[in-house]
């Protein structure tokens, strides 16, 4: 057997045990009810980490395949790591021990730095190390001893150990492959919660219904589908929180601190409100905005329940996946409405988007305000109320920009001559808007007109009558807020609270 003929075998053994280590710490993940198996762990150590002009550029680029992408890197990064080891054991035989060790203090570390994983992440880790070592000694048939032996056999013996080989790294490799078949079905702790989510009753929660006159029909509904609704968060592995044992702890610079159940929430007055969320990332003209009919229970009467100390300016939220914001304290207490969340658009919230609880509030991007599967809320300062994003190069603070945005027709459209109608939305969440108007290749602007909106909460629909000739156009959009403030036309990028310009589509007449 010649060293050419075996040569490709220990970059592949390197390989199937490395995928055998992964597909059992996922297994044993799931089976723990661990929300981030070792390498989502590590993946999200990475989201943490990186710098906010990577992460929004990443996010401007790939949208919501930011985070598949990122595992696909990464799974591709420790394909070749685990062939390069395989690799090195005909020099050196213990390079693939030291090499998984490494990995499986790596992902120690990161799944210790998840807050919120407990100490069963852990024990995924080991039993992917174990089994890393024991695949791996299984297919080499003994690492050093192997090698020795293969030295001295002929070449017809030669053929009968690559047929060996073989069979050993296709046993393991299909072994590998049911565990990873079965991984996702092993923990019932997702499909548990999404049971309790399906039956949980939500007195005083009611259907949406648009108000009339909001709704022009002409493009985007006025009401964002939960299905619809976007998502950008941190985590790769959504917390599947049992509303049983959900906790809310509000505490801090308060009189008396207090510690809610799920029931002891909905024992509160609830409160229901058309509110509009929109993400600091989203670029001028972006979709990273949706309008939706939010169920609650108010924040400024807990707070008022636990007794706010003077000097206390802000609050520290956290999730149960450890995501922090800070949000300014008299956001959460005047009269915009910000609330806990426990249903979107009539029915209990999306694990996906937060369940059993969340926090909305009318007026700020989600990185100062939004947070997720909430948990805790601590009253204290601004100076230490130090959210996710706020080291990674975003501002403290941050209130929604004067915003529009044209829907019809899209870039690149054909439409045809005559009499046509733009239509879009625009939007200052805690402020409301006054009048849009709309410009064509530069002419004159053309006041739009405006949908009927229950409050300054949400995004409101325009609409414009102008008449187009055959060619090639361009339109653009502004709006005037309801204090007499009009949209700036200087181009902004997102980073550090939020982009400004005004929204231009190129478009052809036919």
């Amino acid at each position: 057997m010649s060293e050419r003929t075996t040569r490709w075998q220990w970059p592949a053994a390197g390989i199937v045990a490395g995928a055998a280590g992964l597909a059992t710490s996922w297994l044993t993940s799931n089976a723990l009810h661990v929300r981030a198996w070792p390498l989502v762990a590590v993946a999200e150590w990475v989201i943490r980490h990186t710098p906010g002009g990577v992460a929004e550029a990443a996010i401007q680029r790939l949208g919501h395949h930011d985070k598949p992408f990122l595992v696909a890197v990464i799974l591709a990064l420790l394909a070749l790591l685990f062939a390069g080891l395989g690799d090195l054991t005909r020099r050196v035989w213990w390079v693939p021990l030291a090499g998984f060790l490494a990995l499986a203090v790596i992902g120690g570390l990161a799944v210790a730095d998840e807050r919120a994983q407990g100490g069963h992440g852990q024990v995924a880790v080991i039993v992917g190390l174990i089994t890393w070592v024991g695949v791996w000694v299984f297919l080499v048939g003994g690492l050093a001893g192997d090698l020795e032996a293969r030295s001295a056999r002929t070449s017809t013996t030669g053929t009968g150990g690559d047929r060996r080989a073989l069979l050993r790294m296709g046993l393991v490799a299909g072994a590998a492959g049911v565990i990873g078949l079965a991984a996702p079905h092993a923990g019932r702790g997702r499909r548990a919660v999404e049971r309790a989510r399906a039956v949980l009753p939500l007195p005083a929660v009611t259907r949406p219904v648009a108000p009339r006159g909001a709704d022009l029909g002409l493009a985007q509904p006025w009401a964002t589908p939960t299905g619809a609704f976007y998502r950008i968060d941190t985590t790769l592995s959504p917390p599947a929180v049992d509303p049983a044992r959900w906790r809310l702890r509000i505490h801090g610079q308060v009189e008396r601190e207090l510690s809610l159940t799920f029931e002891e929430l909905l024992s509160r007055q609830r409160t229901e409100a058309w509110i509009t969320l929109n993400c600091v990332s989203n670029p001028v003209g972006g979709d990273l905005i949706g309008n939706a009919w939010w169920s609650g229970v108010l924040l400024k009467t807990l707070l008022a329940e636990a007794g706010v100390k003077p000097g206390a300016d802000a609050v520290l939220q956290t999730s149960a996946d450890g995501w922090t914001c800070g949000t300014p304290l008299d956001a959460l207490t005047d009269d915009r409405g910000a609330m806990l969340a426990v249903a979107m658009n009539g029915a209990a919230l999306p694990i996906d988007h937060g369940f059993p609880v969340r926090t909305v509030v009318p007026g700020l991007y989600g990185y100062v305000s939004a947070c997720k599967w909430v948990t805790d809320l601590e009253v204290t300062t601004i100076d230490k109320a130090v959210g996710y994003w706020i080291p990674l190069g975003w501002a403290v603070e941050g209130p929604v920009k004067l915003a529009s945005r044209i829907d019809r027709p899209t870039s690149g459209e054909v439409v045809p001559a005559g009499d046509y109608t733009l239509a879009g939305v625009a939007w200052q969440q805690g402020t409301g808007i006054a009048k849009v108007e709309v410009s064509v290749d530069g002419g004159s602007w053309v006041e739009a007109q405006l949908g009927k909106v229950p409050s300054d909460a949400t995004w409101v629909q325009w609409r414009a009558v102008v008449p187009l000739t055959k060619g090639h156009h361009q339109a653009q959009v502004r709006a005037v807020n309801a204090n007499g403030e009009s949209q700036t036309p200087v181009r902004h990028d997102v980073v550090p609270d939020g982009s400004t310009g005004w929204h231009r589509v190129s478009f052809e007449v036919a």
